[in-house]
């Protein structure tokens, strides 16, 4: 005697379709969450290659070379201990005065503490910073907000204490 089976039961197939879409979303939201850490990663690395660039810079005595990881816009902010400065001249300009030669400015170091995406096109970071000089030695913190502009990512706001 030959039994007979029926393998799609409407029952069935409803658990199924069912899983199915639960799978497809699954690996839709992991397809997209591994996008976006991918890319936070890359942005990661691009802002921590500008901070690199910038600690080399003032370590060759070209401050506007460091210059170039700033925002070139009258709205960039610098704070520090002394005095708020708005714009990319102005702030080049103190940095001048400030270190008029490579004895003053010494050898830079970045120590970066943190660095956190607050979404797409800005980032956060903490840090540390220390100059070795002959004449002293000085050091600090600072905070940065990070801006992506067309395809570069620039320092819109800086506090440095």
């Amino acid at each position: 005697m030959l039994r007979k089976f029926k393998l799609n039961s409407p029952k069935r197939d409803s658990r199924h379709k069912a899983k199915y879409q639960e799978m497809k979303t699954l690996i839709l939201l992991c397809i997209t969450f591994s996008g976006y850490h991918l890319s936070a990663q890359n942005d990661e690395a691009r802002i921590r290659s500008v901070m690199a660039m910038q600690q080399d810079c003032w370590n060759a005595g070209d401050l506007e070379c460091f210059m170039r990881g700033y925002w070139n816009s009258d709205h960039l902010v610098f704070v520090s201990r002394d005095t708020v400065i708005y714009g990319w001249e102005t702030t080049l300009a103190r940095y001048q005065k400030k270190y008029p030669d490579q004895a003053t400015m010494g050898q830079l170091t970045f120590t970066i503490i943190s660095l956190e995406p607050l979404n797409e096109d800005h980032w956060y970071m903490i840090g540390k910073w220390y100059l070795e000089r002959e004449i002293g030695n000085i050091g600090g913190h600072f905070t940065l907000i990070w801006r992506r502009i067309g395809d570069e990512w620039v320092i819109i706001s800086d506090h440095t204490s």
